[in-house]
């Protein structure tokens, strides 16, 4: 007989516990596979094997944005490949070619890694759950359980989705302050400082800058007229980037530009400039959130910084001083960008430390499962465990 199968997490809570990313609080995958009678109320299922695992699937199309290239360039790249390992969780005794049930559940937890782990892509961080405009790249989750009946195996996914936390923009490293400078013709040296540097959607992006003259060519570089200062956000896609042609593709997010229109003095000339991230709207023109789709979480931005095997989102601030009587200077400082604004992270962190300290009490290498429940069709009582019962030879529905 077929077996109806499908994968239930703890109660009130969703299948993911911790916070995949930051390893204190040891990321997984907790819940039971759940076998039961697909077809008839109490008809028995033959079971050889259970096993179940976390899948990723990433793919890229860099193409598809454009209806003629969709056609004529290249076509969608996937790769698949099982995240951490894969469990075990029932196998019939050996002799027996399967074992005849009415109901299973099998509790199972599913550790995601956390650790860095050099070249092998199974100890990796996962990359977040995503789908970019128009699909041209996607990284997918889904649990996928297979069973074996005899000599039949199927398999069943269920979609999970996937985010990461290590780009908090609360986070302590985000919050020092950085510094670049720039030259493009020894005249003018272009310098900025950033006083954090992850953001998230509605964030205020502020950036102090500095133009100086060059003090061995003063008389030259007085003579500079600074006519305007833009700053601007750009996205930075690499497809394929591990492969033999990776291919680059840019796109301006925001962009401010303040008029100066004076000479370069002496001492330098300072400024303040800045700009709010643009964030993606959630509600539709009556105000309703649409429904997101089962693998994919509810960002309120486009796409983030993240690095998966077939693609790498990189996020970069410009600055760049339009001048006459010099060369203009560009300069473009890498940033972090997080699917969550200021005030989400902060609200965060809190269930990120209570998560962390409820993991000190987890062993990874034996974490306390609750016991299987197997009912046999043989077992005494094995229909009650499908609230029927046997009255007079007949079949009846158990009414507590």
């Amino acid at each position: 007989m077929a077996a109806f199968v499908r994968v239930s997490g703890p109660p009130n809570s969703n299948f993911l516990v911790g916070y995949p990313g930051i390893s204190a609080t040891l990321p997984r995958i907790e819940g039971k596979v759940e076998i039961r009678p697909l077809t008839g109320v109490s008809a028995p299922v033959a079971i050889s094997l259970v096993r179940i695992c976390l899948q990723r699937r990433e793919t890229i199309h860099p193409s598809a944005e454009s209806l003629a290239k969709k056609h004529l360039g290249t076509p969608r790249r996937e790769t698949t490949d099982i995240v951490g390992k894969e469990l075990l969780l029932f196998r019939c005794p050996s002799g027996k070619d399967a074992e005849s049930v009415v109901l299973m559940d099998l509790p199972f937890v599913l550790f995601i890694p956390f650790g860095r782990g050099g070249e092998e892509s199974n100890r990796r961080i996962p990359p977040a759950s995503l789908q970019l405009p128009s699909r041209t790249a996607e990284t997918f989750y889904e649990l996928v359980v297979t069973v074996q009946q005899g000599q039949e195996q199927k398999k069943f996914a269920f979609p999970v989705p996937i985010q990461r936390y290590d780009t908090l923009s609360t986070f302590g490293m985000y919050n020092r302050p950085e510094a670049a400078e720039k030259t493009a013709d020894h005249l003018v040296t272009l310098g900025i400082s950033l006083p954090r540097w992850s953001y998230g959607p509605l964030d205020p992006v502020s950036v102090y800058i500095k133009l100086s003259p060059n003090p061995n060519w003063m008389s030259k570089a007085k003579k500079v007229m600074i006519q305007k200062i833009t700053i601007g956000i750009e996205e930075e896609i690499t497809y394929n980037p591990e492969g033999d042609e990776p291919t680059k593709k840019v796109n301006r997010i925001a962009k401010h530009t303040q008029t100066v229109g004076v000479r370069l003095p002496e001492t330098g000339y300072f400024t303040n400039l800045g700009l709010v991230f643009p964030a993606k709207e959630l509600r539709d023109a009556e105000g309703i959130i649409r429904r997101g789709k089962p693998g994919f979480p509810m960002y309120s931005v486009n796409s983030f910084t993240t690095t998966g095997s077939l693609y790498k989102i990189e996020f970069y601030l410009t600055i760049k001083a339009h001048m006459s009587g010099s060369r203009d200077i560009l300069l473009r400082q890498p940033i972090v960008v997080c699917p969550l604004d200021q005030q989400d992270c902060k609200e965060e962190m809190d269930a990120i430390e209570f998560a962390a300290k409820e993991a000190a009490h987890v062993d990874a290498k034996n974490p306390m499962l609750p016991a299987c429940t197997i009912i046999r069709a043989n077992d005494r009582d094995a229909l009650r465990a499908l609230g029927w019962t046997m009255v007079g030879g007949q079949r009846k529905m158990v009414i507590e």
